[in-house]
């Protein structure tokens, strides 16, 4: 009977899609108790006064977007209220939420998902380490922006991938303090104008941690601001499925256009490690014996900075380096040391696949036999 319910639960759902009109009256209209997991990315409800410009007089393009317009503090608690009320009933009991915020709004959220009875698990600073200076020079830069990790309720069997993470960050234990880069060079999306798609797109390494530390394959991953996509292409990578809301017509079109073109991996690479032990060691040169990379082929930093091209041997060389992927990767960024499973990626159909992904396939198959 379970099993059934599921299954005609999940049929009517509209499962890699996106949805336009409002958020709220969306979530509404889907089924209770059927997402896995929601990432929201909310307005900011910046507050700006005027245009803000550079030394050089140039104009930044800063979030001054209708949809990021409030008329008092009072009306964007109201409506934080009314969209995690929605976002609460579609959760599976043992569903959670992840939301984003700068200062503007992320304390305001994070007391209103207390209040609803969401059990914070974590909050996450993201640190970027390109960020925007602050060019009045009247406040520290801005540097960082906040996540918030929460259960449904207190006591629920949330899915939390610890050893992946572990394996993701080379061995050690992840910290709430993650260090990636803003969207830029290929990743940012432009418009046909050439300027930016979405003023506060978020980059895939962001959502890539997300989906992997919180979800698993088939997974139901509902993003109710979608913009243009991150959360759905990430999703679609990670052989996970997506739900977008979004209401803005010319960010549909950027998001499909993009989403179309990601390529959903077989879902039996994307198991993710349960023990660390268990785990095969995967040498990169077994990646170009076996023709999943040849040599020559160039692989990029998945921060847009450095590239190196693969070596028959399986090592790589930079402009003035040669070695392993981990030495090479720490040799470019100046750092004592460097994952290089999960810095370097390589270009299929124009997208970046992180390297990690072949070792992840690799493994899969040694499970089988």
């Amino acid at each position: 009977m379970k099993t059934m319910t599921k299954k005609k639960s999940a049929a009517a759902l509209p499962l890699n899609t996106i949805l336009d009109g409002d958020c709220i009256e969306r979530m509404n209209s889907l089924p209770e108790g059927s997402v896995d997991l929601i990432f929201a990315d909310p307005p900011y409800n910046l507050q700006l006064r005027g245009d803000l410009h550079r030394p050089d007089n140039s104009k930044v393009d800063a979030v001054d977007n209708d949809w990021d317009q409030f008329s008092s503090f009072g009306a964007y608690d109201r409506f934080t209220h009314e969209w995690l009320t929605a976002a609460r009933r579609i959760l599976k009991p043992n569903g959670a939420i992840w939301v984003i915020g700068s200062y503007h709004n992320v304390f305001r959220m994070g007391a209103e998902l207390q209040n609803q009875g969401f059990w914070i698990l974590n909050d996450v600073v993201w640190r970027k380490s390109n960020p925007m200076p602050n060019f009045r020079g009247k406040r520290l830069t801005n540097a960082h922006e906040t996540l918030i990790w929460a259960s449904k309720a207190e006591g629920a069997k949330y899915t939390f991938n610890y050893e992946a993470l572990k394996a993701l960050n080379e061995g050690t234990q992840m910290r709430s303090d993650w260090v990636i880069p803003i969207c830029t060079g290929h990743e940012r999306l432009k418009n046909a104008e050439g300027e930016k798609a979405h003023p506060t797109q978020k980059p895939e390494a962001l959502l890539h941690r997300v989906l992997l530390a919180t979800t698993n394959p088939g997974d139901v991953v509902l993003d109710p601001f979608f913009g243009t996509g991150t959360t759905g292409a990430v999703a679609k990578m990670l052989g996970r499925d997506f739900i977008g809301i979004e209401r803005e017509a010319e960010y549909r079109k950027v998001a499909e256009k993009r989403i179309s073109k990601i390529r959903k991996f077989d879902r039996d690479a994307l198991q993710v490690s349960t023990s660390k032990r268990a785990e095969p060691r995967v040498p990169f040169g077994q990646l170009v014996e076996r023709g999943m990379l040849r040599p020559g082929e160039q692989l990029w930093s998945l921060n847009g900075r450095h590239k190196a091209k693969v070596r028959a041997d399986g090592t790589l060389i930079g402009d003035d380096i040669k070695g392993s992927i981990h030495q090479v990767g720490a040799h470019l960024e100046g750092a004592p040391s460097c994952n290089g499973w999960t810095y370097w990626a390589f270009k299929r159909e124009g997208q970046m696949v992180p390297i990690d992904l072949l070792r992840q396939q690799i493994r899969a198959e040694m499970r089988e036999h």
